[in-house]
């Protein structure tokens, strides 16, 4: 069963409301506060709506309220019941620092259909190519140094660890820094800038689709197509119907599939530049980060993967663009055919 539209209007408000709420403390340094207005406004607005909905993916337990807890019952309790997965703001060092990238993130679906688990952190390592078995999850940290020192054949201060900058991660650092090793700390907003670079292609390639009226084109053809068949279909039946010569035909089909041929051909000229230009967003964005040293080159084509993987996932139309088209031009034929059958019923009534 599809989620009501009433209700996908309905939390469209709450995040444009919880994001407002949080936008009051933009470059007030307070994270915290930014967070906690925007858990106010998003709890507020879901209570209003007649749903029974239960945040399966939360930002904690209900010990930790004001936060949004796995577990919390939110709506009027008194509707369709929903799985409700939120992070009222994604990126607080963003919004607290007023820089771009700060996200109201809220996910629904049915009763049933969101995984429910609890709030947890995997364990993930990551090096260059080495042995299988050097480095290892289980093994105690200062065994994964001195085994990739080891192996390398470099001293321990000569290594550089690359880490997500986070309190959970302290003890981690701590015990880097005891060992002497090089220690680059990497913040976040990286899928921000794959979701904004993704968002500006689909608009870059449905402008230009639009530039050069391909559902337009698309739509003469097929009419023109049609029309030919229709005559040569009634000119068998009745012989005093004569259709062009084939030459003629020939022509005329010429002429509307060339057109088609050189507007797709602009099109697929600027959708080639545009996946190449994709080819560099990623390094764009790190750019920072790569200027600074922060970042090895092994990390970095890691990174860049996850990127891709993101980026990839939301071009649709990009790889859809030819069914899309096609699409649309059979709807635009089908309401002049709607329309036509309305006139003419509209003539008869007259008459």
């Amino acid at each position: 069963m599809t989620i009501d539209k009433k209700f996908i209007d309905q939390f469209i408000k709450v995040t444009s409301k919880a994001a407002y709420a949080s936008s009051l403390f933009i470059g007030k340094k307070d994270k915290i506060a930014a967070d906690k207005a925007a858990v106010d406004s998003m709890r507020s607005q879901l209570n209003k709506i007649n749903m029974t909905g239960e945040v399966v993916i939360g930002e904690g337990t209900l010990d930790e309220a004001p936060m949004l807890y796995t577990g919390e019952i939110l709506g009027t309790k008194n509707g369709p019941n929903f799985d409700i997965a939120v992070d009222p703001v994604e990126g607080t060092n963003f919004v607290a620092n007023n820089l771009p990238g700060g996200l109201t993130v809220l996910a629904i679906a049915e009763k049933g259909n969101l995984f429910n688990a609890p709030e947890t952190y995997m364990n993930k390592i990551a090096t260059g190519k080495i042995e299988k078995g050097l480095i290892d999850l289980d093994y105690p940290l200062n065994k994964n140094i001195k085994n990739l020192s080891e192996y390398k054949n470099k001293d321990i201060s000569s290594l550089t660890v690359c880490i997500l900058d986070r309190p959970r991660h302290k003890k981690i650092i701590d015990e880097l820094k005891d060992l002497n090793v090089n220690i680059k700390l990497i913040t976040d907003g990286l899928i921000t800038g794959a979701l904004l670079w993704t968002l500006g292609g689909t608009i870059f390639l449905i402008g230009l689709g639009w530039l050069l009226s391909l559902v337009g084109v698309e739509y003469d053809l097929q009419k023109k197509e049609a029309a030919y068949r229709k005559i040569l279909v009634i000119a068998e039946d009745d012989q005093n119907v004569r259709p062009k010569t084939i030459e003629e035909l020939f022509t005329d089909v010429r002429s509307i599939h060339f057109l088609s041929y050189v507007r797709y051909l602009y099109f697929n000229i600027g959708r080639m530049a545009y996946l190449q230009a994709n080819v560099l967003s990623a390094y764009v964005f790190l750019a920072p980060a790569i200027v600074a040293g922060v970042v090895t080159l092994g990390v970095m084509q890691q990174i860049i993967r996850a990127f891709g993987r993101v980026e990839g996932s939301m071009q649709y139309l990009l790889r859809s663009w030819p069914t899309i088209i096609e699409l649309a031009s059979v709807y635009k034929r089908l309401r002049e055919f709607e329309s036509q059958i309305i006139e003419k019923e509209l003539i008869d009534e007259k008459i």
